[in-house]
């Protein structure tokens, strides 16, 4: 049986990098600007941590916040899916600032006190998702996130920087605006509640047809997620700097919209009523599209950024296939997916970001060679593919082996197709680009001057997050344990 215990400790996970913005932007030296983001990120880790003994004793950390009108409040809910979000959340948010400081300085960039700070916004509106308790509080952090990550998609200023802003606004606040507070508004009207439960809050409470227009509503409203065809913003947003492409792909952004997905589909929904009216397999359907696509159209970008962005897209999908299942160890796969993916694809990005550090390349016919001056990195690459490939020894191939069995499981034979086929996609686009670097004759005349990385604070973090992904494959407990409470709670386990 499920217990709550009332505590101010997920507020305070929230705030603490909110607290510190005004540090960051009057800090008159870089250095102390960096010490007060590692300090947020170290307290923000481990007010988080604090929480995890109680959920792994079958709690639910609550914190009544305010009362907007009479039974809608901002209140916050520390379950055993929550908290998974918010530790891969808070533990790559200081892997990847320390990343920031290597790329950042390392080129020189201009307005470094103005991408921390929206840096801190973003991680606060993180884990507010992540500990959101219903769809108000979910809602006010959804956006929240969108416009602090608005400025870090514009960060460079140029032409393209802003075109690719007004692409990101129009798709990721379009579409919370147009469907999903319609959405939200109807939920309420309809059940009179948007707490989150477990066994949901609409059984009972509207016809097949509009509880499939909501759940659709609620799919695509959330396009942070990456949904096709709401999914032109991500490869738009890659102009970038590569850390806040990181951020966006394995921390906040996207994560943020799948684990929405996951959230409001399993509480306000609830699995029971999605089998019923048989909803798991539209949903499926929609993710099997957008995970084959997005591999497809990634075989065809020679850019890396974008080759890893509409990977992304796919992963994201494996994540609501996974959901779609509606069995415990299918939904296990999706959840997990969460975690794997987040380590195997920060490690890819900041690859991509090392690389471009160190040799100025953004293309991958422009690495031929690579590897002879950048082998550490270039290994890094080979096991962040692994991971997003899911293949041994890294943790991807833990999450897809339980999307695997998960589709025996629920007997949809076409999902396990879809799953195998986008598999080889993945090795198609990754592994041909370790082959080049290893392998391949160097074509650029810097490439056959011997071994030179990036600078030690952008090796480091991919070497960290590279390491992470071998160590999730060999003890994914942690991560695991939380998985199995929040689906045993889910299905009434």
């Amino acid at each position: 049986m499920e217990h709550s215990v009332n505590s101010i400790v997920p507020l305070l996970a929230v705030l603490v990098s909110i607290a510190v913005v005004p540090g960051l932007a009057s800090a008159r030296w870089p250095n102390v600007r960096e010490g007060f983001t590692f300090a947020a990120g170290v307290i923000k880790l481990l007010l988080v941590i604090s929480l995890v003994p109680a959920v792994l004793a079958g709690q639910v950390v609550l914190c009544h916040v305010v009362e907007v009108l009479p039974g809608v409040a901002i209140a916050l809910k520390v379950d055993a899916l929550g908290l998974i979000f918010a530790l891969v959340a808070s533990i790559l948010w200081i892997v990847t600032s320390a990343y920031s400081i290597g790329y950042m300085r390392g080129l020189d960039e201009h307005s470094q006190t103005r991408y921390y700070s929206f840096f801190a916004l973003a991680l606060s509106a993180t884990i507010g998702v992540a500990f959101s308790a219903n769809l108000l509080t979910l809602y006010l952090f959804y956006e929240m996130l969108s416009l602090s990550t608005w400025p870090l998609v514009t960060h460079h200023q140029d032409r393209e920087a802003r075109s690719s802003g007004r692409k990101y606004l129009l798709y990721i606040v379009g579409s919370s605006i147009g469907l999903l507070l319609p959405a939200v508004l109807i939920t309420y009207g309809l059940a009179g509640t948007g707490e989150f439960s477990a066994a949901g809050v609409l059984a009972g409470k509207a016809p097949y047809w509009l509880v499939l227009v909501l759940m659709l509503m609620y799919v695509f409203g959330l396009a942070k997620a990456g949904v096709m065809p709401l999914h032109s913003w991500l490869p738009a947003a890659m102009v970038a700097p590569t850390p806040v492409s990181a951020l966006l792909h394995a921390v906040a952004v996207v994560k943020v919209g799948v684990f929405s997905i996951v959230r409001v589909l399993t509480g306000i929904f609830g699995v029971g009523l999605l089998a019923e009216m048989d909803l798991g397999l539209v949903l499926g359907y929609i993710a099997s599209f957008t995970v084959i696509v997005a591999s497809l159209i990634a075989l065809s970008q020679d850019e890396l950024k974008r080759r890893l962005a509409f990977s992304t897209i796919g992963q994201l999908s494996y994540i609501i296939l996974g959901l779609s299942l509606l069995v415990p160890i299918g939904v296990t796969g999706g959840v997990l997916h969460i975690v794997m993916h987040a380590f195997g694809k920060i490690t890819l990005f900041f690859c991509a970001g090392a690389i471009f550090v160190a040799t100025g390349r953004k293309y991958i016919s422009q690495m031929n060679g690579l590897g002879r001056r950048m082998p550490l990195t270039l290994t890094a690459f080979l096991v962040g593919s692994l991971s997003v490939i899911g293949l041994p020894p890294a943790g991807g191939f833990i999450s897809k082996w339980f999307l695997l069995v998960g589709t025996m499981d629920a007997h949809r034979v076409v999902f396990m197709v879809v799953l195998l086929v986008s598999s080889l996609l993945n090795a198609a686009y990754f592994l041909p680009i370790v082959y080049r670097g290893f392998f391949k004759k160097a074509t650029e005349p810097e490439f056959q001057m011997g071994f030179k990385e990036a600078p030690s604070w952008c090796l480091a973090p991919l070497l960290i997050t590279a390491f992470c992904s071998l160590l999730l494959f060999f003890y994914p407990q942690p991560f695991l344990r939380l998985t199995q409470i929040a689906v045993a709670g889910l299905f009434g386990g």
